[in-house]
């Protein structure tokens, strides 16, 4: 009897004895990799630039893409290149868009034609990650009901922020000067006393999506904010249609700062429906917007803020629109440029991104409103 205890022992002791002999050999490898890896990104860095790192990137990518360890997002964040292959906003993103201002017309259109009333009612919730423990939709709420605009807000669960909705008309301006003056980074600003930096980053040759930096300021006593973020646009000419979609993103070459609080949640979606042509005054617009300003003050007062602000935003768009039609301020033409042609400050920034991240480290911890 007693021999089987022993043995028992031994054979329990030798168990773990080989599993922690496994498990630091599976330390040592993996340290080895990294250390590897890293020496591999700075002789990289050495060797090519930016441009050159990032097609040698996207191979690496294409080939390890959906493999176990996503061992791609290490070779991206070690090479401190933007990875669009998983960054860039796709073709679903811009239909989901314009699926929902399609909803919110044929809505529209059965209640007019019932005549039971003469505005969008309100938007039925269909956005992903709105939804409550049961699974229910969160239900949009009225904030402002004026003639030409028109204003929801539903609660993001898991948070004491809202996501907003409006839903407008202009008369006086056509759809592809107010498109335009929104794209436009340089006319606004002009027009935006609130920018302090808006900068292209970064382009996508792919699908044309665009990296930005802005900066702006926010309400006295709260820091300045900056956002990263992606932007695409698209100019549907078969449903005469505008989108234009954006979310944030984090981009190597636009380390956080402690001069700004960074606002990584970020998400806007407007969609423009002419009344007769992109060139002919008059269009609806629906535009739905979320974003975290990472503030301490309590949820009505950011709702306050932003319920007010939206508008106010809004109408400085339609008045620097107006602005530029009256006054014949050249501003480039989105829809007729080729969507792939870089600006020259997207190529200038896009040169010098390189030598912006070295040396760069960690921003400050700061307290912030």
């Amino acid at each position: 009897m007693l021999p089987r205890r022993l043995l028992a022992a031994w054979l329990a002791g030798t168990r773990g004895g080989l599993l922690a002999l496994l498990a630091n050999q599976c330390r040592f490898v993996t340290g080895l990799r990294v250390r590897r890896a890293q020496q591999i990104a700075q002789l990289y860095g050495r060797l090519y630039s930016e441009s050159s790192r990032r097609v040698l990137l996207g191979r690496l990518w294409r080939r390890l893409h959906g493999r176990p360890g996503h061992a791609s997002a290490l070779m991206a964040a070690l090479a401190g290149v933007f990875v669009w292959d998983e960054e860039r906003i796709q073709e679903e993103e811009l239909q989901r868009s314009i699926n929902e201002m399609k909803r919110l017309e044929e809505m529209s259109n059965m209640f007019q034609s019932s005549g039971v009333q003469h505005h969008p009612p309100e938007p039925k919730a269909q956005t992903e990650g709105n939804e409550d423990s049961e699974g229910k939709e969160q239900p949009w709420e009225m904030v402002m009901d004026k003639k030409h605009f028109k204003l929801w807000r539903r609660p993001i669960t898991g948070t004491h922020l809202y996501q907003y909705r409006v839903f407008g008309t202009y008369t006086d301006v056509t759809p592809r000067q107010f498109f335009n003056v929104q794209l436009d980074t340089e006319y606004r600003k002009k027009w935006d006393a609130l920018v302090i930096k808006l900068e292209v980053i970064e382009r996508d040759v792919v699908s044309g999506s665009e990296v930005l930096h802005w900066v702006t300021h926010f309400p006295y006593p709260m820091y300045s904010r900056d956002y990263v973020y992606v932007r695409r646009y698209s100019v549907d000419q078969e449903n005469n249609m505008m989108v234009l979609v954006s979310r944030a993103v984090e981009h190597p070459s636009v380390p956080e700062s402690p001069e700004f609080v960074r606002v990584r949640s970020y998400e806007s979606q407007m969609v423009i429906r002419p009344h007769k042509s992109f060139d002919e005054n008059g269009f609806d617009y629906l535009l739905t917007y979320s974003d975290n300003p990472q503030t301490v003050f309590p949820r009505y007062c950011v709702s306050w803020m932003v319920s007010s602000g939206m508008p106010d935003f809004l109408e400085k768009l339609h008045m620097a629109t107006l602005k530029a039609k009256n006054m014949e301020i050249k501003v480039k033409d989105y829809i007729s440029a080729k969507p792939l042609e870089m600006s020259s400050e997207a190529k200038a920034t896009s040169q010098s991104s390189e030598r912006k991240n070295e040396g760069s480290c960690g921003p400050a911890r700061i307290e912030y409103a």
